[in-house]
């Protein structure tokens, strides 16, 4: 039986991979008014007088919505909300198995931005955090930017910034084993949707300078006609010198490639036109870019995949639950760009010197320290940032 049989097998078994249970035991008419009425009318006033003591007095605290509207689920495409639901219960399995988080799912039905929007920040005064998930670009970035604007709680993209987070975390430490320093390369992103466009950033902000993003019409630069606002923006601070063509031209000397695209797009020849001891992440699921044996025969230092049959997996487990778990403790209002940072610099950081290899630039994703290393720089980078309540 194949992983994909034997996976519809288990969910109709499961009938569903999470569920709510009760943390208080109502056995007599005493625990009952206790929890239940007339005594929980206590912590109802007293959350009517002070809303912040909603975290306190209720399970809010440790609360996080997972959200879709279905219109990017994985790499399936536009498939609906009720059709998400299983990649929503799965990821609130490891919010819960890897930082004890507890995450519900939301699949909401519409793909109006307003709507979504309003439907979500009425919903976000019972929980501690909002995961935006497998929401189509350009309009996530629309529905996270108004809902960062509009909530006291952290919303996170983890398409976006997950992605990035855990790529930063790898060039940091694979730049490291090829002895190359980030402000110093050329790096050359292929797919300039919301990974592709997050990850840019968040490489510019540890210091990358020299950038190249490529869609599937070929280097984005400023003076092409049709650019959406997001590409508009990236052209700015991109391409500084204006190069035209296509990928396999942003390549020629480039020490860096990061593939959010699409299979079989990066070939061999190119990797070779690349400069000496390239680092090579084809990150498209499940087919990569190109497959890391053939990149490796190419030339490739360092090469890291989504997948988890071959070294160096990239994958977003490595982050969100620790992100949130920090977040959640110190009830912070925001996940910003120092804690996205510190969560990246966490992670490179528990890759040991002298374990520190082509084949090992990251962390395993079952190695316990990493929840707890995530979430303790992600507090205190929201304390000293001045987003956290506590």
């Amino acid at each position: 039986m194949d992983v994909k049989q034997e996976a519809m097998r288990m969910h109709e078994e499961w009938q569903g991979k999470i569920e709510v249970c009760s943390r208080v035991e109502v056995k007599d008419s005493k625990a009952l008014s206790l929890a239940y009425t007339p005594g929980v009318a206590e912590p109802c006033l007293a959350i009517q007088k002070d809303p912040e003591k909603s975290f306190s007095l209720t399970r809010r605290w440790n609360m996080v919505a997972v959200i879709t509207d279905g219109s990017a689920i994985l790499g399936l495409g536009n498939i609906g909300p009720e059709a998400g639901m299983p990649v929503m219960e799965g990821k609130c399995v490891l919010f819960k198995e890897f930082a004890g988080v507890d995450a519900f799912p939301l699949c909401i039905k519409t793909q109006d931005v307003d709507e979504l929007v309003r439907t979500i920040y009425l919903l976000s005064g019972s929980f501690g955090g909002i995961n935006l998930e497998d929401i189509s670009a350009p309009r996530c970035f629309e529905v996270e930017r108004r809902l960062k604007e509009l909530c006291d709680i952290p919303v996170f993209h983890d398409d976006q910034h997950g992605t990035a987070i855990i790529v930063g975390a790898a060039v940091l430490n694979a730049l490291k084993v090829v002895h190359k320093d980030i402000s110093k390369i050329r790096c050359v992103i292929n797919g300039a949707g919301s990974a592709g466009i997050a990850i840019a950033k968040h490489l510019m902000r540890l210091g990358l300078k020299d950038l190249i993003l490529c869609d599937k019409f070929g280097i984005i630069c400023e003076d092409m006609e049709n650019l959406n606002p997001a590409h508009q923006e990236m052209s700015q601070v991109t391409n500084r010198e204006h190069l035209h063509g296509e990928l396999k031209d942003a390549l020629k000397g480039a020490d860096l490639f990061i593939g959010v695209s699409g299979p079989g797009v990066l070939k061999p020849d190119m990797i070779k036109a690349m400069a000496e001891n390239p680092i090579v992440f084809p990150m498209a699921n499940p087919v990569p870019e190109i497959m890391p044996d053939e990149a490796l025969k190419a030339g490739a230092a360092v090469v890291g995949t989504g997948r988890s049959d071959f070294p160096n997996q990239i994958n977003n487990v490595l982050a969100f639950p620790g992100i949130f778990r920090g977040a959640l403790d110190v009830r912070a209002r925001d996940i910003n760009d120092e804690m996205k940072l510190a969560a990246s610099k966490a992670l490179a950081n528990l890759v040991p010197a002298e374990e520190l290899s082509s084949e090992y630039i990251l962390p395993k994703a079952f190695d316990p320290r990493v929840g707890k290393a995530v979430a303790k720089a992600v507090a205190e980078a929201a304390r000293k940032s001045g987003v956290a309540r506590i």
